[in-house]
């Protein structure tokens, strides 16, 4: 695994940030769950962008040079853009799951730390470029900031098949969110190194 350069993404390439994003979880198990059909879920740009785009305004957004990954970090303080991401949910996610969609998310929300924490909200890597050790490289580049202010991270897990990762990170699970027919959410903690 060689080095790949990691940049802070900028204003003008939100839009490509949240497309590598869009690529990245495109077989995410709880994000096709509520957006299965191909077409709504490339409408979800604006949910992707109101959950975690907030990253970009604070300069904690990650991406390599070619958008091949990109990871999302929420500084201590730092939450979703909770309204615009309930209204664009409603928009494009069936009716008839919003009940559970929505709960998922409370529930994610009651496993969120009160201590001061870096919140990952999303980290993909385009499914080309998987296996490269992009995500690895993404992840040790943050949590070297957050080891050097002495802080704890947490993250939730949608994709069972990430969990290893993070756990090679120093993440532990903290629970398992299973509500109605949605796939199991796994909140996850790094301790303050």
């Amino acid at each position: 695994m060689s080095p790949v350069a990691i940049q802070s993404i900028t204003e003008a390439e939100r839009e490509r940030a949240i497309n590598s994003l869009l690529m990245g979880f495109s077989a995410d198990p709880f994000g096709r769950w509520f957006s299965p059909e191909a077409n709504e879920y490339l409408k979800s740009a604006p949910s992707f962008d109101a959950f975690s785009g907030r990253a970009i305004d604070h300069g904690t957004g990650y991406a390599t040079k070619n958008f091949e990954g990109v990871a999302m970090w929420l500084p201590p303080g730092i939450e979703p853009d909770e309204d615009r991401f309930i209204e664009e949910m409603q928009k494009t996610v069936a009716e008839e799951l919003h009940e559970n969609v929505f709960a998922v998310f409370e529930a994610m929300e009651d496993y969120h730390p009160g201590e001061p924490c870096w919140y990952l909200p999303m980290i993909a890597v385009d499914p080309f470029y998987r296996g490269q050790g992009i995500g690895s490289q993404l992840m040790k580049h943050a949590l070297q900031r957050i080891d050097e202010e002495g802080l704890p991270a947490y993250l939730e897990s949608s994709n069972p098949q990430n969990i290893s990762l993070y756990e090679r990170f120093g993440f532990e699970i903290m629970g398992k969110i299973e509500i109605g027919s949605a796939p199991p959410i796994h909140p996850m903690l790094r301790t303050a190194r």
